[in-house]
């Protein structure tokens, strides 16, 4: 019988908090010695640029993904299609452009290229002039468009064309004349200039980017030169990297040689496409590519290979964040400059590289690393004195990978201490049973003040891998490998396999053997996926399997759906465990419960002890959050941890809180007195009395969070509140939900309650909403005061558009959601893959005191003239399935 192990995976973060907490050890003797990651505090290699954090196609319209996932990501730039394009639904620049700019974003780049269908484009014509002529038709209304965007207007880089050599001037059936500019350039080169000048025609203050290339080929060069002589040289230069972050340092150099020859820029680069299927959601991976963007100091954006909207692989549902989403928002707090990291292997992707910046102004260095298993030592040289101390408090966390559409909490806290600096100025803290997928954080600042050590917000815990495990039954299939270094297309599989067989028929038992070192409740989470498109997933939606532990206490467990297989997701349960040995088991029959419908595969089991490091309040230390107006100060006696943050009059300090799901948390407002400030949640502020006092305190408040990322802000009001921490944890009993079936409404028109999707609550849902204002949902709620609402819509939306290529097409539905009469407000829910899926999305509404009438309506929003609408099933008509809503009050004290 084969047993199942606990992998260095699920080790990690107990080895590396042990270690780190023991101070470093003298090691054994003739052992190797670990790899060292060296940052050079001294010296200084620019500003923080930031400029990893783009999207191709990562948003697709108000509220897909949420504002507070664009922000807290960071989001600098991003390209998109051209407005009412028919390449993909959603992500039309113009409609996206205004909530990305009003969440800190820069730059959207437009693909005018992709208001045509198909990929070459399909570009009408009977021969070359005639396409192009029907081109520049088109490129003229997109500019005509964009120039009644206001202010917004300013943030709009044209791309004209994209990847020309293999398109519109390639050699393929749709090319201009047969003749790839690669060979030939007079074409192409020709039709720049035209369409360069009749842009800037009608935008005399335009920005144009080119050539927007599939790499920076040699040909590039003579483009420039053409460029500069004809007076039409790009503003930003663009090109994409689908080959390794070595390339993107190469590249770069290259190309700025190219301009000093040439006499022009320097240029803004963007390399608007970076990374492959094998590195997105992978914490450990995408850092690398982040190393080398940053270290360039140029805009990049994360390519586009599965569904637009969700930030590429970034986003979960609408509001959530997996780990590579926790990865850029961690980057996104790096400020200053960045300074000198020389890895154990330069620039050599798949070891271990990274990040680093000094600020000076807040006294913090920050370091992102990854991408290695085992053994490392991360060492600050040149720790300044002046600016530390002679003692440093050193913050480590770690960023894992929960695959792509798996939601992931806050970066574990691994260890929080204060760390004597070297006679030699070093600093060096051993990392120990590193994963490989996993990306770690390291914040350094002063700690000669006051401050305790936080523990770990994570004990002990391991990683079971499916193929490892004991399969009994029919069915069985060991998978893989799946995405390596060597074949980057394939999605990131821990361990590179995974096993198959629970589905409908099958009799297939997976055993996992494991050992527990104590009595406990254990967090217990499935990696699974079942791609939604097939066969009996198609049919019944998520697949169900049955989990027991030691032949007991069964349960039923839906797995992730994805847009492909192979596309990772968990479910998470609890489980009670004694110390010792253990078998858990998922099976496809239970004599209690019932067998499988669908088709899954697994790719592992984690457990975790839920201790107090876990069921403890997350911690937020008001010195690491985002500030506006403050800095931190690191001598105040008394404080939680390094630092306080002052909050004078309009001074803020911004938080970005987990919530696991949505509801009541209680929220503790950690102060040492010294003034009053405001509450705000998500960009809104909180009618609350204000936090603080003239002495040290606790105010706690309730809030109702969303399921994922919330944004919270503690602003100064009066005085100088001295901020110490947020603590956050799941509450219940103060903010009470109001809960409403659908089908208890008042349907109007075509609208009828259905009980065809078995896992809608109650077992019935409401569709055909939409098509029409006649076709409605009514339902009146109560509200025990009036104020500002949580209204929580379980929802469903299969709906998925043909696509013509790999890209998955799947449609946001939206509902138009009016209260008590008034103007409508559109709402969009993204994809949960499948009708019999069921998802919660939650949105802020005013409600008065007692009866409310909400009205749900839905119809196709059409072009931007207002005339036309799509013509691929791109703009659905419907909102979607509708289980419940509830109401519950935002806030409380």
């Amino acid at each position: 019988m084969r047993r199942s192990r606990t992998t260095a995976a699920g080790a990690a973060a107990v080895a590396v908090a042990a270690t780190l907490l023991a101070g470093p050890s003298a090691g054994t003797a003739g052992a190797a010695e670990p790899e060292r990651l060296v940052i050079d505090l001294a010296t200084d290699t620019g500003a923080f640029h930031g400029g990893a954090s783009g999207s191709l196609y990562g948003v697709y319209g108000d509220g897909v993904p949420s504002r507070n996932l664009i922000e807290g990501m960071r989001l600098r730039t991003v390209s998109t299609k051209a407005q009412d394009g028919p390449q993909h639904p959603g992500a039309d620049a113009l409609e996206m452009l205004p909530p990305f700019v009003d969440s800190g974003g820069e730059d959207v780049y437009i693909y005018m290229t992709d208001i045509y269908r198909g990929f070459p484009y399909q570009w009408p014509g009977a021969d070359g002039p005639a396409r192009l002529a029907d081109f520049k038709e088109k490129i003229a209304k997109q500019v005509r468009q964009v120039m009644t965007m206001g202010d917004y207007k300013d943030h709009v880089v044209y791309v004209p064309f994209n990847e020309p050599e293999g398109n519109m001037f390639g050699t393929g059936a749709w090319s201009y004349d047969n003749v790839s500019w690669l060979d030939d350039p007079q074409e192409y080169f020709s039709a720049w200039k035209e369409v360069h000048h009749l842009i800037r025609s009608l935008d005399p203050a335009a920005r144009i980017a080119g050539p927007n290339t599939s790499l920076l080929f040699d040909q590039v060069k003579g483009f420039l030169r053409y460029a500069k002589d004809n007076g039409v040289v790009p503003d930003v230069m663009t090109w994409h990297e689908l080959s390794s972050p070595a390339a993107i340092r190469t590249s770069v150099a290259r190309y700025r040689g190219w301009e000093k020859e040439i006499g022009i820029g320097p240029l803004p680069v963007n390399v608007n496409e970076y990374g492959h299927n094998y590195h997105l959601s992978v914490p450990g991976q995408v850092v690398q590519w982040v190393s080398a963007i940053e270290e360039s100091k140029i805009d990049a954006d994360l390519a586009y290979w599965n569904i637009d909207g969700n930030l590429n692989d970034s986003a979960v549902e609408a509001n959530k964040g997996n780990g590579q989403w926790w990865l850029f928002n961690a980057y996104g707090q790096m400020s200053g400059h960045t300074v000198r990291v020389t890895a154990p292997h330069p620039n050599v992707q798949y070891t271990l590289q990274g990040v680093a910046t000094l600020d000076e102004s807040k006294k913090q260095s920050r370091a992102l690393f990854g991408g290695k298993s085992g053994d490392a030592d991360v060492v600050f040289r040149n720790v300044d004195p002046g600016l530390f101390g002679k003692t440093v408090h050193a913050t480590v966390q770690e960023i894992p990978w929960t695959g792509q559409v798996g939601d992931s909490a806050q970066p574990l806290r691994l260890t929080d201490r204060k760390v004597e600096v070297g006679a030699d100025g070093t600093v060096t803290l051993p990392m120990r049973g590193m994963n490989e997928m996993s990306a770690y954080q390291v914040i350094l600042s002063p700690g000669g003040g006051g401050g305790v050590q936080a523990s770990p917000s994570v004990g002990w815990r391991g990683t079971y891998e499916a193929e490892d495990a004991t399969y009994t039954g029919s069915g069985y299939s060991r998978n893989g490998p799946e995405g390596t270094p060597s074949d980057v297309g394939k999605f990131a599989t821990s361990g590179a396999y995974n096993v198959g067989g629970l589905r409908t028929g099958s009799d297939g038992v997976l055993a996992f053997d494991v050992d527990v070192p104590q009595d406990g409740t254990y967090d217990l989470s499935v990696f699974a996926n079942s791609y939604n498109l097939y066969g009996l997933v198609k049919e019944r939606g998520p697949t169900n399997v049955f989990l027991r532990v030691d032949g007991e206490d069964p349960q039923e467990l839906r797995l992730p759906l994805g847009y492909k297989w192979v596309v990772w997701g968990h479910t998470d349960t609890t489980v009670r465990l004694s110390a010792g040995r253990h078998r858990i088991t998922l099976a496809a029959k239970d004599p209690d419960l019932g067998v499988t419908r669908g088709d899954a595969i697994i790719d592992r089991m984690d457990l975790r002890l839920r201790d107090a490091h876990v069921t403890q309040p997350a911690l937020y230390e008001a010195e690491y959050a985002t500030l506006h107006g403050t800095r931190p100060a690191y001598t105040r006696a008394g404080a939680s941890g390094p630092g306080t943050v002052p909050l004078t009059g309009g001074a803020s300090a911004t938080f970005w809180v987990h919530s696991p799901a949505d509801g009541e948390s209680t929220v503790s407002v950690d102060h040492l007195g010294g003034g009053r400030a405001s509450l705000a949640l998500n960009g809104e502020k909180l009618q609350l009395p204000l936090a603080g006092g003239d002495k040290k305190g606790t105010d706690r408040v309730r809030l109702f969070l969303s399921g994922g990322v919330n944004k919270i802000t503690v602003t100064g009001e009066s005085g100088a509140l001295v901020l110490d921490r947020l603590r956050v944890a799941p509450s219940r009993g103060t903010l009470v939900p109001s809960v409403y079936p659908a089908e208890k409404g008042s349907l109007s028109g075509a609208v009828k309650a259905t009980d065809t999707y078995r896992f809608a609550n109650g077992g019935k849902a409401v569709t055909d909403i939409g098509a029409g204002t006649a076709n409605a949902l009514t339902l009146d709620v109560v509200a025990a005061q009036s104020g500002r609402h949580a209204l929580t819509i379980r929802y469903s939306n299969g709906e998925q558009a043909p696509a013509t290529h790999y890209n998955p097409d799947p449609v946001a539905r939206h509902a138009d959601v009016s209260v008590n009469g008034g103007p409508a407000h559109r709402v969009l829910f993204p994809t949960t893959f499948h009708f019999n899926d069921f998802r919660e999305l939650t949105v802020p509404v005013t409600l008065r005191t007692g009866t409310n009438r909400l009205t749900f309506t839905a119809e196709e929003l059409p072009d931007f003239d207002g005339d036309t609408y799509n013509q691929y099933d791109q703009r659905s008509p419907y909102a979607p399935v509708i289980d419940q809503v509830a109401v519950t009050p935002l806030s409380a004290r």
